[in-house]
């Protein structure tokens, strides 16, 4: 993806998932914007945004962080949000392991008190090892902790499947996760 393509992501995401007030921009309980009314406030705000420039945005992005509407007048993040919305997602059959990927300092307090959204409304679990270690590496010297997703959602832990490359759960007991050999 090139510059333009991801300063335009980490605009969207900050719109979509974080505050929408900075566009005073409505979003419903879903988390669906009206896109005309999205594209007029960020270009009033100096950004240079339009529907072709979304619509490759979720074409070409490697993570399906957005969606548009069947009718394409309404999009929202998949994921990743810190303000409450629903994204009316079902609880899902995992496969046996999912993986999370962090940074190495977050291991004692992930050791201790197991994954935790922190900011943002879920956990986010990858479907691969290599996934998990691109997202860890945002936050330091990344780690890839394997989660025996079968046996967390057989304790009745739901798991929601957001996208091909993004799991969703609200919290990820120590007991459940595999830490890497020390």
């Amino acid at each position: 993806m090139n510059d333009e393509l991801i300063a335009t992501s980490k605009f969207l995401s900050y719109v979509l998932r974080h505050n929408p007030d900075a566009l005073d921009l409505q979003l419903d309980p879903g988390g669906w914007a009206d896109v005309d009314t999205l594209i007029s406030r960020a270009n009033a705000r100096g950004r240079s945004l339009n529907r072709s420039r979304i619509k490759h945005l979720i074409a070409e992005g490697d993570k399906t962080r957005f969606t548009l509407s069947d009718d394409e007048s309404m999009i929202r993040a998949n994921y990743g949000h810190s303000i409450e919305v629903d994204l009316n997602l079902k609880p899902t059959d995992p496969p046996d392991a999912l993986y999370h990927g962090t940074a190495q300092s977050a291991l004692p307090s992930i050791r201790s008190d197991g994954l935790r959204p922190q900011s943002r409304q879920f956990v986010h679990l990858s479907p691969t090892p290599d996934e998990a270690r691109s997202v860890g590496q945002r936050h330091g010297t990344p780690v890839v902790l394997s989660v025996d997703a079968l046996r967390l959602h057989d304790a009745g832990v739901p798991l929601y499947q957001s996208t091909d490359t993004v799991w969703l759960t609200r919290r990820v007991p120590a007991r459940f996760l595999q830490f890497p050999e020390e």
